[in-house]
């Protein structure tokens, strides 16, 4: 062994300086173990910053894992959105080195409904085995392995060989459809600010993006652009913009130039090859989206429909309307973007396409030029929610033919309103009122005219939409993408009040599976028709996940005539005005996407109070803890996202092992901190665990025993009658949990320094300590440690299975 017995830091420093000593082995890139990077005095001349990222391992390792480790900690902090990846990854040990192109695994951080969000180095987790299991077959064939002494020579040839930045000449770093997004970013700092153009008065005069200006550099040869149809070109050492033919026949255009000589667009395009392969063209300009600035973005609200999407809401309007669905029906996009939507669909002349952006439809029709199956006729530019139905003829912007059917009876009932509406909420105070001299969602005329009708829905762009399809196109058929709120949301109640439509079919799939959404909820795609008045009380969906794969139905309700959870546990919140407070949790919405913020913490704890508190004590612990463990037990997932946890039947107010499992679920799962105050949640006797001094509080064992703890409040249980304290009975799962539980307290309780009055949140920090940031670590050196916090897990999943089947027996959610 080369580098024998010695510590990883110096495992790292030797390794750089035996083979890597004409680089610079320093730099620090996100939470990478080791990265080869070139010079300073080279960066300017090159693109490409890193050549290695590496995990390193000091003694013996399985030295795949540790890419795979490596694998997770790039995941998790998305290091390839801050930085250009390298051309190699690898690992390394004290005896061996490995390397593998980053071009073979690029495709494992695209995973959708993955969670990154785990320890790396934890090997025992699902989402390691999953990558792992993603990985080995590319590993076992792509990666190079080398003992650092007896392949010592051909080591160091290798990366003589392969660590060259412009290796093959300066080759410069190539464009494409998976990367274009990241140098734009890059171009936003270095070339936009050379251009002398008022872009705020540019963005509202003539809806022209700082991305139109990109999208002329990137397709260009030679500082001409390639593609006629640009809203903006690069003509040389300038821009034109706003191409139009004048009242005398000659074009003319407005001219933009650069404020320093061209110099910084020179510098920074001789780092990329441009123009990207043409494959990539339509690709990159119908992504013009991805191009849009962040506020227009969020009032704009829209998100690309995948092609998988594409293809199989085109087979379900299929399976509704008859193979011949295509000549028999009208289909009108008006909300299209740049037209993907209506890719696949065969005949042109019942097609209609609109968009609020006047350069997406200079997109559109620059498609049609490429062979997209539209009518230029047929695609306009049209602000759905603002302007009048009227036809071209009579001064408006809708088409003739298409106005011909809209106001024709029975030809509206041939219309098919296909569309994938801008999804944005008013939540965020930018879009409650204007975004750069632009309506906001809440300023449409649709919502200002049908308000009433909207009530708190009018927060959303899609609702607003679906209301002015609903009342000025009565009849039709509406085809669209959505999230589930119209069905589940309690916001939703006004626009369920009148939206009556027979829901012929529907399926649904990973929000993530959609470019620019974030969070991890269901989109469905629903077929309505509207000419059926009918009111419903629940759907039913075929889910498909990311990949397109069948994975059964579900079923979304209408709560309406529920009652939600926090309606049912309000009423039995302590008196904050008493001595008898031991703990509280925050109210928080009543669906799987508020899961993560209720915590039981300790009373004095400031946490969440904007929300509003359920204070504990001892007379409502047990309503507490059956709360608690009923929205905790269950994983929150994309696919229970919205689903609603109700007032449960009385059923379980006689099923008393049921709420001892919810006791000891949240007596080990609880955040409860002892430096806010006396911790009560102790579950064990000092003799149990061995402690060192008594208690402040032994509330918790008193309880369990059937006793009344009169130390916390005497006042409050004077009328209790003392014959109808019985100590409470656990299950099996229950006891399992207790006695793994115990030996993690025992183990604390010897070490140096110990609090003898520790909660398990208190236990958890002793051991894993914090970052740097404050955040607890996900793990503790202490192997003992680490076996016994992995056993209550363990334990605890088995409690919550078991639990789970009453949370749909009692009602606490429909199935």
């Amino acid at each position: 062994m080369k580098y024998r017995n010695i510590r990883e830091e110096e495992l790292k420093n030797k390794v750089a300086n035996d083979y890597f000593w004409i680089y610079d082995c320093t730099k620090i890139i996100g939470n990478v173990d080791f990265c080869v990077c070139i010079h300073q005095s080279q960066k300017e001349l090159f693109e490409q910053e890193s050549l290695l990222w590496a995990e390193a391992k000091k003694g013996i390792s399985d030295i795949f894992k540790s890419i795979v480790q490596l694998i997770l900690t790039i995941g998790k902090a998305r290091t390839f959105d801050k930085f250009l990846p390298p051309p190699f990854l690898g690992a390394f040990d004290s005896e061996n080195i490995a390397f593998i192109p980053y071009v073979d695994i690029y495709e494992v951080f695209y995973i959708n409904d993955f969670n990154w969000n785990v320890t790396p180095s934890n090997y025992e987790t699902k989402e390691f085995k999953l990558i792992h299991e993603k990985v080995k077959s590319i590993i076992d064939s792509k990666a190079l392995l080398f003992n650092f002494q007896k392949d010592d020579k051909e080591l160091k040839r290798f990366i003589k060989d392969n660590f060259i930045v412009g290796k093959l000449g300066l080759t410069k770093t190539k464009i494409d459809k998976n990367n274009f997004i990241i140098i734009y970013n890059k171009w936003l700092q270095s070339v936009k600010p050379t251009i002398g153009l008022n872009w705020d008065l540019l963005k509202n005069r003539h809806g022209i993006i700082d991305g139109d200006f990109y999208l002329a550099d990137l397709l260009s040869h030679e500082n001409k652009s390639l593609r006629e149809k640009l809203y903006v070109l690069l003509n040389n050492n300038h821009y034109l913009l706003d191409r139009e033919i004048n009242e005398l026949g000659f074009l003319s255009s407005k001219r933009a130039d650069f404020l320093d000589k061209q110099i910084a667009h020179t510098q920074f395009w001789n780092k990329y090859e441009r123009p990207p392969k043409e494959e990539y063209w339509d690709y990159i300009v119908e992504r013009r989206d991805l191009l849009v600035p962040q506020d227009v973005r969020e009032r704009k609200g829209s998100f690309f429909t995948p092609q998988i999407w594409v293809e199989l809401s085109q087979k379900y309007l299929t399976d509704v309307l008859g193979e011949d669905w295509q000549d028999e029906y009208y289909i009108w996009d008006c909300a299209a973007g740049t037209g993907n939507l209506l890719a696949g669909l065969s005949n042109k002349y019942n097609i209609w396409a609109s968009t609020l952006d006047k350069q997406d439809v200079e997109v559109m029709h620059d498609r049609i030029n490429n062979g997209a199956n539209l009518l230029d006729d047929h695609v306009f530019q049209f602000d759905f929610l603002n302007d009048e139905f009227l036809p071209i003829s009579k001064g408006g912007k809708l088409p003739d033919s298409l106005y011909q059917v809209i106001s024709n009876e029975n030809k509206r009932k041939k219309l098919v309103i296909y569309i994938n509406p801008p999804y944005a909420e008013a939540s965020d105070k930018k879009t409650l009122t204007k975004i750069e001299g632009k309506r906001g969602v809440e300023q449409s005329k649709t919502n200002l005219k049908y308000a009433k009708h909207l009530g708190q829905g009018n927060a959303e762009l899609f609702v607003q939409f679906l209301t002015r399809i609903y009342f000025e196109i009565p009849e039709s058929i509406i085809a669209e993408f959505s999230t589930l709120k119209i069905i589940s949301g309690p916001h939703f109640i006004n626009f369920r009040s009148f939206f009556k439509a027979k829901m012929e079919k529907a399926f649904i799939c990973p929000a993530q599976s959609f470019d620019n959404v974030k969070g991890k909820f269901p989109i469905g795609f629903m077929i309505w028709d509207t000419s059926k008045k009918v009111k419903y009380d629940k759907i039913e969906t075929q889910v498909f996940d990311e990949n397109n794969t069948e994975l059964g139905k579900k079923n979304f309700y209408v709560y309406d005539k529920d009652q939600y959870i926090n309606d049912w546990i309000k009423p039995y919140r302590a008196d904050v005005s008493k001595n008898q407070l031991i703990g509280k949790f925050p109210f928080k919405g009543s669906d799987f996407q508020n899961q993560n913020m209720i915590q039981v913490v300790h009373h004095k704890m400031d946490y969440n109070t904007e929300a509003g508190q359920f204070f504990i004590n001892q007379k409502n612990i047990i309503y507490a803890c059956v709360y608690f463990a009923v929205r905790k037990c269950i994983d929150a997932s994309w696919l229970n996202d919205r689903d609603q946890f109700l007032a449960p039947n009385k059923n379980w107010e006689s099923d008393l092992m049921f709420q001892s499992d919810c006791l000891t679920y949240t007596l080990f799962t609880n955040n409860i901190q002892s430096s806010f105050g006396t911790n009560h949640w102790i579950p064990f006797t000092e003799k149990e665990i061995d402690a060192k001094e008594k208690f402040e509080s032994s509330f918790m064992t008193k309880f369990i025993s059937g006793k009344i703890d009169t130390e916390i409040s005497f006042d409050l249980f004077q009328k209790i009658d003392k014959k109808e304290e019985k100590p409470l009975q656990f299950s099996t799962e229950a006891k399992s949990v207790f006695d793994v539980g115990r030996e993690l307290w025992k183990f604390y309780h010897k070490q140096p320094n110990c609090n003898v009055n520790a909660s398990l949140y208190d236990i958890r920090e002793y051991f894993q300590g914090r970052n740097e940031a404050g955040k607890m670590n996900n793990k503790s050196q202490d192997k003992t440690y680490m076996i016994l916090i992995g056993d209550l897990r363990e334990k605890l999943n088995k409690l919550a299975e078991k639990i789970e089947p009453k949370v749909y027996e009692y009602r606490f959610l429909k199935e």
